[in-house]
């Protein structure tokens, strides 16, 4: 079992709520003051659970530095009060940066198909179409 140190509950927490603010603020018509505190809290959590220099590591390899450089830009479109074309680049970047973790996590929505309670569930659905 992985022991949790107490910044990386406080990063979980804070991660939370800035996904929170991004929803809410995203819901309320792009509300630049809830997008700009959320990913305030967002990119403060996500440094709180992996720690300072994983996150700049992470943000400043050669290969993610177009991907960093849109979602950081995005970020700072947000905090000046562009909401909708600082969400617009900030989502390109967040694309960039993590591509090649969307294919992972396709296959594992793809395996959740054959856990039992999930199998049951898809099959009855499928059925009544």
């Amino acid at each position: 079992m992985v022991a949790i140190t107490e910044f990386q509950k406080i990063g979980i927490g804070l991660m939370g709520f800035g996904l929170f603010f991004l929803l809410f603020g995203a819901v309320l018509y792009f509300d630049s003051v809830l997008l700009a505190f959320g990913n305030i809290l967002f990119l403060t959590g996500l440094t709180f659970i992996i720690g300072f220099k994983r996150t700049s590591h992470f943000f400043f390899q050669r290969h993610k530095l177009r991907g960093s450089f849109f979602f950081l830009g995005g970020v700072s479109l947000v905090l000046c009060r562009w909401p909708i074309i600082g969400m617009m680049v900030e989502s390109y970047g967040f694309v960039l940066l993590f591509r090649s973790f969307f294919p992972m996590a396709v296959g594992f929505l793809v395996s959740a198909v054959n856990v039992p309670f999930l199998n049951s569930l898809f099959s009855s659905s499928s059925s009544m179409v």
